[in-house]
């Protein structure tokens, strides 16, 4: 974008299959309000060849990552092809993966959008970004009004960064931190440090209402606020594909209300 901000997502082949959440994913661009132009500003990151190969079939901004080797950018193996089960060694892997190439694009002067694929755009989530924000995140539950308060549990699965010394210094202490809390993903040593990175890097750090960006967690499906939907706290990729699913054919009953009300640009509530 104008301001050197990306949208990426990870993908591996059973993520890609047909009927499979990066079809949901993708559509949900289509669908929502405004959100088709940021397509192009969409990089998906494919972790092996078959996803590669199916990404292009979907997507023009398909990138591979690691070429399916191991490598010590933090690229996993080539075990995560098939459905990753929660909490398995090959999950650990992406994660931490993931992790390791948002670092990479910081290094290299871009922001990002980072957004599972699991998750569904309704309206551009950036809007909902302080200016002051340096890192943002989604929650799994918002407690209170205050988006500073550190004492809720954030969720990796959407995050935001600002290109700046402090956001990247913090990235790298938080994927060096994995070495203090062995077998654990990204996600909880966040929750563990993240107090201490912030302070040490003068980071201003926030965590986004879940009224905003929605999910299964903390359900607050007001679809004339919610900007993304997620299918968080469900195990199981058939459950997280039907949910979705039924999440999209609900929004698309609420467009054609909105239509008929004479409402076709749905914006934002403010």
């Amino acid at each position: 974008m104008e301001d050197k901000t990306v949208i990426l997502t990870f993908v591996n082949e059973a993520l890609t299959l047909p009927g499979s959440l990066l079809e949901l994913f993708l559509e949900s661009f289509r669908l929502g309000v405004r959100t088709q132009p940021l397509l192009k500003h969409l990089v998906i990151v494919a972790m092996d060849a078959k996803a590669l190969e199916r990404c292009q079939h979907m997507h023009p901004l398909c990138y591979p990552l690691g070429g399916g080797h191991s490598s010590d950018e933090g690229a996993p193996g080539g075990t995560t092809a098939g459905e990753v089960t929660f909490m398995s060694k090959d999950y650990v892997e992406l994660m931490w993966a993931r992790n390791r190439f948002q670092a990479r694009v910081l290094g290299l002067g871009f922001g990002f959008v980072f957004t599972d694929v699991d998750i569904v755009w309704f309206r551009n989530p950036l809007l909902r970004f302080p200016v002051a924000a340096d890192i943002a995140l989604a929650c799994d539950q918002f407690l209170g009004n205050n988006p500073y308060d550190l004492d809720k549990a954030a969720n990796g699965g959407f995050v935001y960064a600002r290109p700046n010394a402090r956001t990247l210094a913090f990235f790298q202490d938080w994927y060096e931190a994995r070495n203090r809390f062995p077998g654990e993903h990204d996600q909880f040593v966040f929750g563990e440090v993240k107090k201490e990175l912030s302070a040490r890097h003068g980071v201003t750090l926030i965590l986004i209402d879940t009224v905003y960006f929605s999910g299964v967690c903390e359900n607050k499906k007001n679809f004339y606020e919610v900007c993304t939907y997620h299918a968080n706290c469900l195990i199981g990729l058939q459950k997280k594909i039907d949910t979705l699913a039924g999440v999209l054919d609900e929004w698309k009953q609420f467009r054609a209300q909105q239509e008929l009300l004479g409402n076709s640009t749905t914006t934002l509530i403010y």
